[in-house]
């Protein structure tokens, strides 16, 4: 049932994805066009217009589920499917600068209304949905990138980058509206939902607890210091008006400040990554254990929202990525933060641990492909158990109990094959046990399709 349902979808979504590709491949001509009148070789590109299309259409089995909340997962087999589409519009305005702005449109809504697992299985699915499409301005920030010394080397043209050159030791200020996520916790081989894993505690650590409305995004400022084999990165972050809110606090009076050191090194003649990331957030949030106390003495179900102060949050996490071979990579993410206070913006996550593998398709004659296995292991706090198994409800799950509480496990393979330059199709499939860190609900197969188109 599953499988029929996203064969269905992706008939009648491929039709938006083709209308999409279309649009962008004038785009592209724009682009290309403009980079061969900056000079390519060697010279700063002044502008650029690039543009994707991405269509994921998801499905689950059935399973046992004795009971449901209002956040769970639907234990009917079912599905959903996202569409969007999205220009890159960049310029440089001066030596150094870029300005990009980031319009796109979307559709869709993630299963169960993006409900029911705290590891959600769709990067591409965000909080809020639409049925009809709707436009929204996701990026606009500008880049100054200031060199200090060291080798030039090259940069390419791509998504939110013009081409030209840098020095390797340099400086690299964001300001504007954009993800943290386009700054910080990046990983070659688990980092975007639109080319390699869907999982969101893959793509990115499940406990970053990174700031961003109900799409992801955020409006601050980044600094980068690039020095020989170390960068180090901080920034400072707007939160939403309440947490999980599709606005974001207009007096910028809740915030969180993120930092991060990278080492780069090498094993043999292969260089790998290690980052050590932070946050601190400052806010109105509520602590579980007054929630359920509050519970107990009104004889109500939990609710952390009647009990937030302005409080501090923290979470430390650490990403590696080490090629292993010219084909094969692997990776792992860690994390802890404060189990005690609510998650404000990203996942119901407190401790998380994923590890993964990526095969390049180069060995079997596809060097564009792409198979990868990843599994992640996601726990809460005690308290945190108890607010659920007192009916709270938290960003993603609540299955209005939780009598026997358990870690929520998660197996994610994909392949992604390239059809020519600007086209990829991929295949995904994820194993949860355990939703919601629920024993009594589960386990759950979830199948995708993903079609995406790059210009």
């Amino acid at each position: 049932m599953a499988r029929s349902q996203i064969i269905e979808r992706l008939h009648s979504g491929s039709l938006a994805l083709i209308l999409a590709a279309i649009l962008s491949g004038g785009a592209a001509g724009a682009a290309r066009a403009e980079q061969d009148e900056s000079g390519g070789g060697g010279k700063d590109q002044t502008f650029a217009v690039h543009a994707q299309s991405t269509l994921v259409d998801q499905a689950h089995d059935a399973f046992a589920s004795p009971y449901v909340g209002a956040n769970s997962l639907s234990p009917k087999a079912g599905g959903r499917e996202t569409l969007d589409f999205t220009l890159f519009i960049g310029v440089r305005p001066w030596g150094g600068a870029e300005i990009w702005v980031n319009p796109e449109i979307d559709q869709g809504f993630g299963l169960s209304n993006t409900l029911g697992v705290a590891g959600f299985p769709s990067g591409e699915a965000y909080k809020v949905g639409e049925a009809d499409p709707y436009a929204r301005l996701q990026r606009l920030f500008l880049r100054q990138t200031i060199d200090i010394s060291g080798e030039n080397a090259k940069v390419d043209s791509d998504l939110n980058q013009l081409g030209g050159s840098e020095k390797a030791n340099r400086l690299v200020i964001t300001v504007g509206k954009f993800a943290v996520t386009d700054i910080f916790d990046a990983n070659t081989y688990a980092h975007d939902p639109k080319h390699d894993f869907l999982n969101w505690a893959l793509i990115d650590t499940g406990t970053l607890d990174y700031a961003a409305d109900a799409w992801g995004y955020t409006v601050g400022a980044a600094a980068e210091w690039y020095q020989g084999s170390w960068t180090f990165r901080t920034g400072v972050f707007d939160i939403s008006d309440v947490p999980n809110s599709t606005r974001l606090d207009s007096h910028f009076g809740q915030f969180q400040m993120e930092s991060e050191i990278e080492k780069r090194y090498r094993i043999g003649a292969r260089q790998g990554a290690i980052r050590l990331t932070g946050f601190l957030t400052r806010g109105r949030q509520g602590r579980f254990a007054d929630a359920v106390a509050l519970a107990e003495a009104s004889g109500r179900s939990a609710d952390i929202a009647a009990v937030r102060r302005y409080r501090s949050r923290t979470g430390l996490s650490v990403d590696v990525q080490q090629p292993l071979t010219d084909d094969l990579g692997a990776f792992l993410r860690a994390g802890v933060a404060g189990g005690d206070v609510e998650p404000y913006e990203f996942a119901d996550i407190d401790r998380t641990v994923a590890a993964g593998l990526s095969l390049s398709g180069r060995r079997w004659g596809l060097a564009q492909d792409t198979l990868a296995l990843a599994g992640i292991l996601n726990g809460i706090s005690r308290v945190h158990e108890q607010f659920l198994q007192a009916g709270g409800l938290g960003i993603l799950i609540g299955d209005g109990r939780l009598p026997h509480p358990g870690p929520e496990e998660i197996v994610e393979t994909y392949y992604d094959h390239a059809l020519g330059r600007f086209f990829h199709v991929a295949l995904d499939y994820q194993f949860v046990n355990h939703p919601a860190y629920n024993r009594d609900r589960g386990p759950v197969s979830i199948l995708a399709a993903r079609l995406h188109a790059q210009f």
